[in-house]
């Protein structure tokens, strides 16, 4: 069977697919896109530091298109023209500008500023390059009369305050201020001490006020009995008792009544006596004689 393609011929359609492959890697890592259609604008400017191919091209923070191309127009000294892919979707306006911009770390990017007209550029039109002013020159112009205007009143304020440090009341307020710290924290130390040594104490208020809980019950138990208590009736009763007594110490003495006689006559007395005398007798000869008084009869 006769062979219908070379080695040479396979091995060229491989360098190709190489090369072509090769090429869209870098492109797509440049951040062109093969497959999407484009329109190629130019702008011109004075300085092009840290502005690099494949950089993004944005309209209102919004990336249209990247950085194709860079070279130095020699015809032109002191210029710098930049090549500009951008969205054919995207329609520049007669007047717009093309701006260089730097971030903090040094890279440049280009922003559009769209101009407010009803006409357009074709596409390959050089665009206006605009060159802000640069960081350092921006600084320079801004910055520095504030921070010139600010160095006299730093120093007057650097002296005040060397003048409040090296003051000897200041020295001596420190001073103190250290030894009312150390008395502080002596007196933070003893009142621990204190009330590590109230700690019994309080152990022992709580003991009598537990006795204290138990006495006030046994009281209102006392109470409740002395409520229970007849002390109406006992007070009556002494009362009455009281009266009679009174009463009584009364007839003694008023010599009129009976007890007061008792008391007060000499007649009812000797009486008295002259009775107690006379069973005394009777009481002695019953004694001595019984069988006068007695008769026992024997059966």
């Amino acid at each position: 069977m006769k062979k219908i393609f070379s080695k040479e011929f396979i091995i060229g359609i491989c360098v190709i697919l190489t090369a072509v492959i090769l090429y869209v890697g870098i492109e797509f890592l440049k951040g062109a896109n093969l497959f999407k259609s484009t329109n190629y604008y130019y702008a011109t400017f004075t300085n092009v530091e840290g502005l690099a191919e494949s950089a993004p091209v944005n309209l209102n923070g919004f990336k249209v298109g990247l950085v194709r191309e860079i070279s130095y127009e020699y015809d032109n000294p002191g210029h710098v023209k930049v090549k500009m892919d951008l969205d054919k979707n995207l329609r520049l306006p007669v007047g717009s500008k093309a701006i260089m911009a730097s971030s903090l770390l040094g890279t440049g990017t280009i922003t559009l500023q769209l101009a407010d007209a009803k006409e357009y550029y074709p596409k390959g039109h050089n665009l206006e390059g605009v060159n802000p002013k640069g960081m350092m020159e921006s600084i320079s112009n801004e910055v520095l009369p504030t921070i010139t205007d600010m160095i006299p009143k730093i120093d007057s304020l650097l002296v005040a305050v060397n003048d409040i440090v090296t003051d000897p009341a200041l020295t001596s307020s420190i001073n103190r201020l250290d030894r009312v710290m150390a008395n502080l924290e002596t007196s933070t130390a003893k009142l621990s001490s204190t009330m590590s040594s109230l700690s019994p104490v309080v152990g022992n208020v709580h003991t009598i006020t537990d006795n204290l809980s138990t006495v006030s019950t046994d009281l209102t138990q006392v109470t409740g009995k002395i409520n229970a208590l007849p002390i109406d009736s006992t007070f009556n009763n002494i009362h009455a008792i009281t009266g009679d007594v009174a009463r009584a110490t009364a007839q003694l003495n008023n010599p009129g009544s009976s007890l007061g006689q008792l008391l007060y006559s000499d007649g009812l007395y000797n009486n008295l006596n002259h009775s107690v005398q006379s069973l005394d007798s009777l009481l002695t000869d019953v004694k001595k004689n019984p069988k006068r008084y007695i008769s026992i009869k024997l059966l």
